[in-house]
């Protein structure tokens, strides 16, 4: 029989792949694609029927929570500044991560990504970049491994 530590551990493999595998998507054509995005965030929810990260109610609302908080953040500076802030990829990233880690994660994950973001853009700038986009989704990832490490610590 399998035990539950496998089960977390081949999980916790297969989403840190798939995060690096985004990321790299996303460096490299600026986008997040669906076909790997969605069938994450289900993939998320069906291994947390067995609580394997979080239990199933936290990770339907760390799906509908994550996508919902960037969705409003981008609808505010769309209504602001007359265009998208960022790709709806990012979106269903963050929906995925939240499916993954659960509700009480995303806080923790859009903060740290904003943050890594922020001080990435500040390296740029000072790196004189001229670029005034840059992808999102490898922050996200990033900070989506940083608390599943700190989930399988505690």
């Amino acid at each position: 029989m399998v035990s539950v530590t496998m089960i977390s551990m081949g999980a916790g493999l297969f989403l840190c792949a798939m995060l690096v595998w985004l990321s790299w998507i996303d460096i490299k054509h600026g986008l997040l694609p669906d076909l790997l995005t969605l069938p994450l965030m289900w993939a998320g929810l069906l291994i947390n029927i067995q609580e394997v990260f979080t239990p199933l109610p936290d990770a339907v609302l760390g799906a509908a929570v994550g996508y919902g908080v960037l969705w409003f953040a981008n609808t505010v500076y769309r209504w602001r500044a007359g265009q998208d802030g960022m790709g709806y990829g990012d979106f269903k990233l963050m929906a995925a991560l939240g499916a993954w880690l659960g509700v009480g994660a995303v806080p923790w994950i859009l903060t740290g990504a904003c943050v890594a973001g922020a001080i990435a853009a500040c390296v740029w700038r000072f790196a004189g970049s001229i670029k005034a986009d840059h992808p999102f989704g490898p922050f996200l990832s990033a900070a989506g491994l940083a608390v599943m490490i700190k989930l399988f610590s505690s």
